[in-house]
């Protein structure tokens, strides 16, 4: 197995939504309290699927949703989830009145659909992951880690391609 250097990224095609809640799942299998994860990519690429799959990981059992009206969901599992979606967000001043930076974070795993919105100066360390629409049901997901300690999500994104 070949040493993941920082800063590298992985690219993995999925061809469902299932498979794309698939890898999320796996990537959260490596999740430790403090990561704050960046989805980027257009409107119906899969942040939610991604979101979905990955709180599966940490065992919520809840129901997981965009939480488009509410701007922050919070869940139990392994660790705490928050997952935000900043699409209505004009810039990073809004977020931050609106109270999207909590001290609790530090305890769980932040999720952030839309996180372009919040420039990389205000939430630094982010892991970023980038969907690609290729076609009707199949994407491209970059994983870029932002710290060392990331590679652990590159190595388990191998490991589930490896899998497939």
């Amino acid at each position: 197995m070949r040493t993941v250097e920082a800063r590298e990224s992985v690219e993995i095609r999925t061809s469902s939504a299932g498979e794309t809640r698939s890898l999320a799942a796996a990537l959260a299998e490596e999740a430790r309290p403090g990561d704050r994860i960046a989805l980027l990519g257009p409107l119906g690429a899969g942040k939610t699927q991604f979101a979905k799959g990955f709180a599966l990981g940490l065992g919520v059992r809840d129901v997981v949703n965009s939480p488009s009206f509410t701007l922050m969901a919070e869940y139990a599992g392994r660790l705490p989830l928050f997952h935000q979606d900043l699409y209505r967000l004009a810039g990073a001043e809004e977020a931050l009145a609106g109270g999207l930076s909590d001290e609790r974070q530090a305890e769980g795993v932040t999720l952030s659909e839309w996180a372009e919105r919040l420039p990389d100066e205000v939430e630094p360390g982010r892991l970023t992951v980038r969907i690609d629409v290729l076609g009707d049901d199949e994407r491209r997901l970059a994983i870029t880690p932002a710290l060392p300690g990331h590679q652990r999500y590159l190595r388990a994104a191998e490991a589930w391609r490896a899998r497939r």
